[in-house]
């Protein structure tokens, strides 16, 4: 898989997340992908398998306790944005978010970020402004709420998380 971040990706992270002291988006976006190196060190360590090189993952960006946000690279298409995207978070939270980064959007767009998704999917948040914007502009055919969004990508992948926990040592 190419690791070239995506012009759109870094569009996205251009925008102001507002922590808002824990009422808004947990989420500290990246403007490049994790190495190799990186991953792979992060995924033996969130799994305590040294088997594994994660190379699977693009992890693009974090919570505020260091649970990261990731394309999941398991669909058989070279374009990044067509792939799932998944949160581990630090203490064994894990989950997939959205089938693609078009769904991914709308979940910012609902006020919802990687950590807020995996937590809590059925937390109900004003919309945001500047991300609804972004939204619209570049996937408004994936308009949805947090809870279909979310819904869409566990029924498409629904042994994600049961087939990564038995990689756990």
């Amino acid at each position: 898989m190419d690791r070239v971040f995506p012009d759109i990706l870094a569009k996205m992270h251009a925008i102001e997340i507002d922590y808002a002291n824990g009422e808004g988006i947990d989420f500290e976006p990246f403007d490049t992908f994790f190495s190799e190196e990186e991953t792979a060190h992060w995924i033996k360590a969130w799994t305590a398998n040294e088997s594994l090189d994660g190379r699977e993952y693009l992890i693009f960006g974090q919570d505020g306790t260091g649970g990261y946000a990731a394309f999941w690279c398991v669909r058989n298409t070279s374009d990044i944005l067509q792939q799932p995207i998944v949160f581990m978070g630090s203490e064994g939270e894990l989950g997939i978010i959205a089938q693609s980064f078009k769904d991914y959007v709308w979940l910012f767009a609902n006020g919802v970020g990687p950590c807020e998704a995996v937590g809590y999917p059925d937390i109900a948040r004003p919309q945001n402004p500047e991300f609804l914007e972004f939204a619209q502009c570049y996937a408004p055919e994936n308009k949805a709420s947090v809870s279909e969004i979310i819904n869409r990508a566990k029924s498409e992948f629904p042994d994600f998380e049961k087939d990564l926990y038995q990689l756990c040592c």
